[in-house]
């Protein structure tokens, strides 16, 4: 079966977070703690930026298993974000899934969200949560960049992600702009060294005649077959397509480099859940984000779509080091939320239309 689709359209993303400046979302909104919880109804919606082929498993052994029967709308993280900005309060959303910090960050900006229960964000690193507490992660995923040995020599790999920009590297580097996770990753260079290196570094990526594709699969695919010497992807997407074809990661001619010393281009994220103000006390939801953060779901995830669990006591996928191994840079998650203003380097930088 094809991989997971996880690429928001980039018109969507930026005409939905354009709203970020010009809606109103429920600030005015406060939440009564004194109010009592509602009983349950069995059933919970959910918007998901994250897709059906990957969720809609798991989703199932939920409702099997607790008799909750999830609605979900799926979409692109950044367009199922600025849905919710633009439904605010009204939104029948009980809970966002989402593929990145950034998307997270951003809603929980104009007040959506409410803080989680304390016992729920205990479970998660501090590292991985926001400091708010109005959403935590449910699994961590690197950046990487994936090369094929024979076009690329492990001598030879680059020691930062900014020396893409060089002579040496014209014409062999593939990257999804238009993908969530590429999107975080210049955030990130924007808040650890500022809007003018992330605005250097993507004019010198682009005038060095990068491979633009719709998302990390096709990368992690043209690497493997030989057509692609490297590419900017996320670090599963190797063990997605493994598994796809019957075979394991370490089989693959495609490999992975974690960049070293904790430079931008290792940046490590999360997927993650926030719940609406309204529903912060529903039993259901409570339910539901507990199995998402429970034994049987991060084994899922670790052994189903290859990421990183994020609570204790389940091991990381064979192939990839652990994850408290990886020098990530000393970027807060909390800071992805400037999607906004990274959209618009991306388009202006010309790496799309």
């Amino acid at each position: 079966m094809p991989a997971p689709i996880r690429t928001p359209f980039l018109a969507l993303a930026c005409a939905g977070l354009l709203l970020l400046g010009v809606t109103a979302c429920g600030d005015s909104a406060s939440t009564d703690d004194t109010a009592a919880a509602p009983a349950s109804d069995k059933k919970i919606t959910l918007y998901s930026g994250r897709s059906e082929s990957l969720i809609k498993p798991l989703l199932e052994k939920f409702t099997q298993q607790s008799g909750i029967t999830v609605e979900v709308r799926y979409a692109g993280t950044a367009a199922m974000a600025s849905q919710l900005l633009e439904e605010g309060e009204k939104s029948p959303a009980d809970a966002f899934l989402a593929q990145d910090a950034g998307a997270l960050g951003a809603v929980a900006k104009k007040g959506l969200f409410a803080p989680l229960p304390a016992d729920v964000v205990a479970k998660v690193p501090q590292h991985y949560r926001a400091s708010s507490g109005q959403w935590v992660g449910v699994t961590a995923r690197s950046r990487v960049l994936v090369y094929h040995p024979d076009l690329v020599p492990a001598a030879q790999l680059p020691a930062s992600v900014f020396d893409l920009t060089g002579p040496a590297w014209k014409g062999k580097v593939g990257v999804a702009p238009t993908n969530a996770s590429f999107q975080a990753f210049v955030t990130a260079v924007t808040v650890q060294h500022g809007a003018a290196k992330a605005k250097e570094f993507l004019a010198g990526l682009k005038a060095n005649d990068p491979q633009v594709r719709e998302g990390n699969a096709p990368i992690v695919e043209e690497v493997d077959a030989g057509k692609l010497a490297v590419g900017l992807v996320n670090h599963y997407y190797l063990g997605e397509i493994a598994h796809e074809r019957g075979t394991t990661p370490e089989k693959m001619k495609a490999k992975l480099h974690f960049f070293p010393n904790g430079d931008t281009g290792a940046l490590v994220n999360v997927a993650g859940i926030g719940v609406l103000k309204k529903a912060v006390q529903d039993p259901d939801v409570k339910t539901f984000v507990d199995y998402l953060l429970g034994t049987e779901a991060q084994t899922y995830f670790t052994e189903k779509t290859y990421e990183y669990p994020v609570v204790s006591g389940v091991p990381a996928p064979a192939y990839a080091p652990a994850l408290d191994t990886l020098k990530a840079p000393a970027v807060d998650l909390n800071d992805l939320d400037q999607l906004e203003a990274t959209i618009k380097l991306i388009k202006e930088s010309g790496l799309v239309p």
